[in-house]
């Protein structure tokens, strides 16, 4: 049956989405777009979405090309996730300075679980047909050295130069790795091997995606189309979202601090925000940025949390605001066991990642901007003997960063 009919709404297409390519009519009649690859085809499409399991972090910024996996889905097509299993063990050289540090497959398979269990809060892992769970390592560690060397006659050093990444190392003298060139063609030969319609990326992966394209015309396989989505910019609304950059929203994180940090979501990120983490109208938001910012926050932790705990987390965050609230139930801990004692206040802010520095911790202390139960602290020197002083307490840093202090 059909996946698609000409009067379908197609916003969930287009919705979030950088680039679709390739995006012109063929003049032998070949089907070169995608809106007419899904009403000629009367099957399913076949979705790729390939994740290396490099880490086992998973932040909002992954999730926006799941998201558009399960818009396929609803569309009722099929998600093929792709575990490499076997390329992340080389790692994806695209915007790299350096070699990626090879994996083990322990650690690959570690990885790949925890990521599994993050997004099945936005992939339909239930419906018969809708998702395709498929790991690299089956066919690529199946490959010969003659097969592997047919799939390397198919690009050209000059080619890989061009990668992102690859000219700048080369210029800089910084080493290449042969290895590294066999990344871009392996996770193309996956689309070959699962016959892909489609592949999903982000902006940065249209070089890998093409190569998916020439090498299933080169197997005879109908080439797939590369649909692109942006790089989400992190709470700092600078750089990309990244743990290692203190500006990422993790999406196992606690309620209470996935919602606090969502409410500072700068004012300029705040449309694509709601464009790429929420199904919310964007002709409905409301026309204030404060506003706005609470209903984002609200939004994506109902997702990830469910609706009542979000609404626990927002009257908590409003509470601890004004320094009235009783509610810690849902504030974060941090435990005592791991600092030593008699230990200074501005050790603790350090400590429990409220600071970046004890320098910092003293900054904040003299501005005074820490508070502990809701009584502001100004004593830089401020000791505490043993836990038991704390245990229990709220130490708070501003109006948005807090933790509660357990022995």
């Amino acid at each position: 049956m059909p996946s698609f009919n000409p009067s379908q709404n197609l916003a969930w297409l287009y919705r979030g989405t950088s680039e679709i390519f390739p995006n012109q009519p063929d003049s032998q009649g070949v089907d070169e777009n995608l809106v007419q690859r899904m009403a000629q085809t009367e099957r399913p499409l076949r979705v790729k979405l390939g994740i290396d399991p490099t880490s086992p972090d998973v932040h909002l910024g992954h999730s926006i090309p799941f998201r558009k996996l399960r818009a396929f889905q609803d569309a009722g097509n099929t998600a093929v996730l792709i575990i490499g299993d076997f390329t992340a063990q080389i790692g994806d050289p695209t915007g790299r300075s350096e070699v990626r540090r090879q994996l083990t497959p322990e650690e690959v398979k570690e990885n790949a679980q925890t990521y599994l269990d993050q997004m099945r809060p936005i992939l339909d892992f239930e419906t018969p047909g809708r998702l395709e769970i498929r790991y690299n390592s089956e066919w690529l560690k199946q490959l010969d050295l003659a097969e592997t060397l047919g799939l390397l006659a198919r690009m050209t050093v000059g080619q890989m130069l061009a990668k992102e990444g690859f000219a700048e190392r080369y210029n800089q003298d910084q080493p290449i790795y042969m290895h590294e060139f066999m990344y871009p063609l392996m996770q193309g030969y996956d689309s070959v091997v699962v016959e892909a319609d489609v592949e999903l990326g982000g902006t940065d992966q249209k070089f890998n995606i093409a190569i998916g394209r020439d090498l299933q015309r080169h197997f005879g396989k109908q080439p797939q189309f590369g649909l692109l989505l942006p790089i989400l910019l992190g709470t700092d609304g600078v750089q990309k979202m990244s743990k290692s950059l203190s500006n990422a929203v993790g999406v196992s994180e606690d309620a209470l601090s996935m919602y606090s940090k969502l409410e500072k979501t700068p004012d300029a990120q705040l449309e694509s925000y709601f464009e790429l983490l929420t199904n919310l109208p964007l002709n409905q938001l409301s026309e204030n940025p404060r506003e706005q910012q609470k209903q984002l926050a609200l939004e994506v932790t109902s997702h990830y949390h469910g609706k009542e705990t979000a609404q626990k987390a927002q009257a908590t965050a409003m509470g601890l605001v004004k320094g009235n609230t009783t509610d810690t139930e849902t504030v974060p801990e941090f435990s005592l066991s791991e600092v030593k004692f008699p230990a200074k206040l501005f050790y603790l802010l350090n400590a429990s990642d409220l600071c970046k520095s004890s320098g910092e911790g003293r900054r904040q202390i003299q501005g005074g901007a820490v508070r502990l139960n809701g009584n502001r602290i100004t004593d830089i020197n401020l000791t505490f003997d043993s836990p038991a002083e704390l245990d229990g307490k709220t130490l708070q840093v501003g109006k948005k960063k807090f933790v509660r202090l357990v022995s």
